[in-house]
């Protein structure tokens, strides 16, 4: 079996999101992806805490950046985030640019600057690694 690529957000080559996305290529995460994300991912912790309203923290978003979000809902925000986006109407898209897309979100996340989980990058890299892909 090949090496895997390791998705650093920053050398990903055509080439390779090509073997990922069409040729079923192993990939993995750099080790210094992990300490950026880390690092990120300590921020958002930090302003959590913080009673000032930080956007898309612990405020709504949109029209509802304004309205502050108790510390007790922000889990919830974030699931409704997530539902609100999770639709779609027309005909699946194939397989490898499911693929593709997976891929080069993944690679974004691992430059650090989202404050995503670490472990939600991690479970990202491991769908694509075992053939896992979402009906897009």
């Amino acid at each position: 079996m090949p090496s895997a690529i390791h998705l650093d957000g920053d050398s990903l080559t055509l080439e390779q999101l090509v073997a990922i996305a069409c040729d079923f290529a192993p990939v993995g995460l750099a080790d210094s992806a992990r300490a950026r994300v880390r690092a990120a991912r300590a921020v958002v912790e930090e302003f959590a805490q913080r009673g000032e309203a930080t956007y898309g923290i612990n405020t709504g978003f949109g029209d509802f950046a304004e309205v502050a979000i108790p510390a007790d809902s922000i889990a919830e925000l974030q699931v409704n985030l997530l539902r609100s986006h999770a639709a779609g109407v027309g005909d699946p898209l194939p397989v490898p640019v499911v693929r593709a897309t997976m891929a080069l979100r993944a690679n974004l996340l691992a430059k650090g600057f989202s404050g995503v989980r670490l472990e939600t990058l991690e479970l990202l890299v491991a769908l694509i690694h075992h053939r896992i892909h979402p009906v897009v």
